[in-house]
């Protein structure tokens, strides 16, 4: 492909020109789910981003190779190195099995990726499942300088590791302030330092998952999983790590340093990280009483919704904004989102009806044009679908006539189309697309047949009749004007 790739590199700070190491092959690797809860808006949005990125990587042509994990032990409460595991903590009070909770929840976090048409990566490996990778890059680390034993634990000890490197170089943090600012947490005491963080730990008496090692019983630390899984299937070296922007620091921030004690280098390339949904201008947390899951947005069963919204709208919502900048749901972005969604599947439905003519009037290299350099451009979702609604009205008035097409770009304008929608965007044409809207399937042609009742009504004089059609499928998102000729309508 011809197109030059820019991504913001979270850690230079700047967009970059993407470069693989080993081209055309490209490793990515995406934080996941530490599954011990169902799926909610905060999920979707690096799942549909990374999607996306995944999706565009394989239109021009690379070999992805797409690692996801499963975090399945070791991610302690409130993001700390002491406190019970998360998804333990959830088997105790359940009374089940810690990989009972791990196997329901993925399971559930699977169903709610299909429906938002979220494709599986190409590995998807679980903490549990890596615990001799895990224990290995331990001992590299130790023998490198930079871990230190207590009690069984093993710590990475950050300020050796900042005397010959910078850490805190992704976040933008520096040591000496925060060995100024930090002060020593209750069970903390037994580190040099209370931003030194586990890279294994002794397990307590009632910890349930842990594993023998020659240093204790015990479990991995939270940040080493993905060091480890993503040596194991990408190398030491690897293109592309994501995840979102809450992860930056501590989890990637430690996993910069992981990697680079035990391997003697950086291994990844390109940092990119998404922004956080907000819900009405508030962060989205349980104790908020705000936390929406998916199953609830998708069935409308939670006091903060209005109505149900199906996962192509959801989808929809999350690719208008810009992966790097906030996004703040409230029910008008979810229904003026369920709008334009069915503005392109209306579009796509007239693009079904278009005759080709002998000549064409429509620009389509100034649209491929735009459209790629949009994606090029840190994939610009959002400048992406305006094109996309420019391009939807001359699809609308290609099947009026008012525009013509030759056969050979009619079929170039249909594969463009579905490209850049339904491949590249990954949205789903599943007639259910508005919630149950009752326009789902308010086709080009019938709307012109409501159209021409309206003429002859306003030709016999029975406004009355004229207006209540307009009225009617104004309400259904399309705008008649009209005109001397007769009218103009469009789907917004």
């Amino acid at each position: 492909m011809s197109h030059d790739l820019i991504l913001y590199n979270s850690l230079s700070r700047k967009k970059e020109r993407f470069e693989p190491i080993n081209p055309p092959h490209v490793g990515l690797y995406v934080c996941g789910p530490t599954v011990y809860g169902d799926a909610h808006l905060g999920h979707a949005r690096p799942a549909i981003t990374f999607d996306l990125l995944f999706r565009y990587l394989q239109h021009k042509e690379y070999k992805v190779r797409y690692v996801r994990n499963i975090t399945d032990v070791g991610h302690l409460e409130n993001d700390a190195d002491e406190g019970e595991d998360k998804i333990a903590k959830k088997a105790r009070l359940e009374e089940l099995e810690p990989m009972e909770v791990v196997e329901h929840f993925t399971h559930h976090y699977h169903q709610n990726m299909d429906a938002l048409n979220v494709k599986r990566p190409s590995i998807e490996p679980r903490a549990s499942g890596h615990i001799i990778e895990q224990q290995e890059m331990v001992r590299k680390i130790i023998e490198a300088g930079f871990g230190y034993e207590v009690n069984g634990s093993i710590y990475f000890d950050v300020e050796a590791y900042n005397k010959n490197h910078d850490y805190g170089k992704l976040s933008g943090r520096k040591l000496e302030d925060m060995l100024t600012n930090t002060r020593e947490l209750d069970g903390q005491q037994e580190k040099k330092n209370p931003f030194d963080f586990a890279l294994w730990k002794k397990a307590t008496p009632q910890h349930i998952m842990r594993w023998p090692s020659e240093w204790s019983d015990g479990f991995p630390g939270w940040h080493m999983e993905c060091s480890a899984m993503s040596t194991k299937y990408l190398g030491e070296s690897f293109d592309i790590h994501g995840g979102g922007m809450d992860l930056l620091f501590p989890h990637h921030e430690c996993e910069i340093a992981q990697s680079t004690a035990a391997n003697g280098k950086e291994s990844v390339q390109y940092w990119m990280h998404n922004n956080m949904i907000t819900i009405n201008g508030q962060k989205m947390g349980k104790s908020l009483g705000n936390f929406i899951t998916l199953d609830e947005f998708f069935g409308g069963e939670h006091k903060l919704l209005e109505k149900a919204y199906n996962p192509m709208t959801v989808r929809f919502f999350i690719l208008q904004a810009h992966y790097r900048s906030t996004l703040d749901f409230s029910n008008q972005a979810l229904q003026a989102a369920e709008k334009g969604l069915q503005r392109l599947m209306n579009a796509y439905e007239a693009l079904q009806q278009v005759k080709a003519s002998d000549k064409t009037s429509v620009d389509l290299n100034s649209f491929e044009q735009k459209a790629y350099a949009a994606l090029d451009d840190d994939l610009n979702s959002p400048i992406l679908i305006a094109h996309l609604f420019d391009l939807s009205k001359s699809i609308n008035n290609l099947a009026t006539g008012k525009e013509t097409i030759t056969t050979e770009e009619l079929e170039r304008l249909k594969h463009l189309f579905s490209a850049f929608v339904f491949d590249i965007l990954g949205l789903r044409n599943d007639n259910a697309n508005a919630s149950g809207s009752e326009n789902a399937d308010l086709s080009a042609e019938l709307i012109d047949m409501l159209l021409q009742l309206r003429l002859d009504a306003k030709r016999n004089k029975d406004f009355a009749t004229a207006d209540k059609i307009r009225d009617e499928l104004k309400e259904k998102g399309v705008i008649v004007k009209d005109t001397p000729d007769g009218y103009e309508w469009e789907v917004v």
